[in-house]
């Protein structure tokens, strides 16, 4: 397939996704039973942002206009791609962009993550049988020339040793923090609430951090975090928010909560599900010097940085931890 059959092809599957057929809804319901985190509420949210903000004509096009993308690839690498289950269809950019620069993928899926990506290759191969020869699933990776792996810190060691001799991105947990000055709108700390609760915090996009400034009232937070009050009615959420509470309570730590999430002062950047840190600062731009080369932080939302609802809301070229995936594929040699 030439660059002009593949292009084409992904847009048949844009219409797919786009136009909730009766067996890609049953899909998304299935995934939901298997894994209780995909609620059908995010996995809606994450197919729209892949049709909104990957798979759209114009942006799509501008993406692959971006790079020196070849028509057709002689000898293409078999690209092995390790798949994270945090949130829905995470592994689609990776797939895409070695699908796109002509490589094959060789992917290992999350056992969080199954059933989606299967089902889109499925389609994709209804759509034109030659994409086949593109995708192949493995439990074991073997025979690639290629890595791209996303995982924890502990398995990144892992992949580093395994890898080290192939050329590769490797990723390690990374997270999100949010800047705030108290000048906030009640409608941009709303949609904050999306960058925070969004996928039940669970993506390296979503904050998990708030600096605040001395003396800062949490109340306009609170009300705009009540939004996702009913993510309570999820018993994994829940038994997260009163386990990680009663740990508060027991240890005497200093807390405050809306009976839906729960903010603790913590000098950690990550922080588990139901719970967000915060810290406060002095100087802005001494807390943005500090910032700047963390390599645990995938994005810095407010004023100034990646605007308030948008964490969560990537484009083409934001790049997990930053390393341009299209780049390193067509560089290959």
């Amino acid at each position: 397939m030439d660059l002009r059959h593949r292009i084409e092809l992904i847009y048949k599957l844009k219409d797919y996704l786009k136009h909730d057929e009766s067996h890609w809804n049953s899909q998304k319901e299935r995934a939901s039973l298997i894994n209780a985190w995909f609620i059908p509420e995010f996995i809606d949210q994450s197919v729209k942002n892949i049709c909104e903000n990957f798979l759209e004509e114009n942006k799509f096009t501008e993406w692959i206009s971006a790079y020196q993308v070849p028509s057709t690839v002689e000898k293409p690498k078999r690209v092995g791609i390790v798949m994270a289950g945090n949130i829905p269809l995470v592994g689609f950019h990776d797939m895409l962009s070695v699908f796109i620069s002509g490589n094959i993928s060789v992917i290992k899926l999350s056992s969080k993550d199954e059933l989606l990506i299967k089902h889109i290759v499925e389609k994709l191969t209804e759509f034109n049988p030659e994409a086949a020869t593109y995708f192949e699933f493995q439990e074991v990776l073997k025979d690639c020339a290629v890595f791209i792996a996303t995982g924890s810190n502990n398995s990144s060691r892992y992949f580093e040793y395994y890898f080290s001799k192939y050329p590769h991105i490797i990723r390690k947990n990374r997270t999100s923090v949010a800047i705030l000055d108290g000048s906030e709108t009640a409608a941009e700390l709303e949609l904050l609430a999306d960058d925070i609760q969004m996928y039940f915090g669970l993506g390296c996009r979503n904050v998990t951090k708030l600096f605040v400034p001395e003396g800062y009232d949490f109340i306009p937070v609170f009300n705009a975090l009540k939004k996702y009050e009913y993510l309570m009615d999820y018993h994994k959420y829940r038994n997260n928010f009163d386990y990680h509470l009663a740990l508060l309570i027991m240890n005497s730590k200093y807390y405050m909560n809306n009976d839906s999430i729960i903010l603790t002062e913590n000098a950690s950047v990550f922080s588990p599900v139901s719970q967000v840190h915060y810290s406060f600062y002095e100087h802005k731009q001494n807390l943005i010097d500090s910032l700047k080369g963390n390599e645990e932080i995938q994005c810095i939302v407010g004023k100034g940085f990646v605007p308030f609802g948008e964490a969560q809301k990537p484009t083409l070229f934001q790049y997990a931890d930053g390393v341009d995936t299209l780049e390193f594929l067509t560089n290959l040699q």
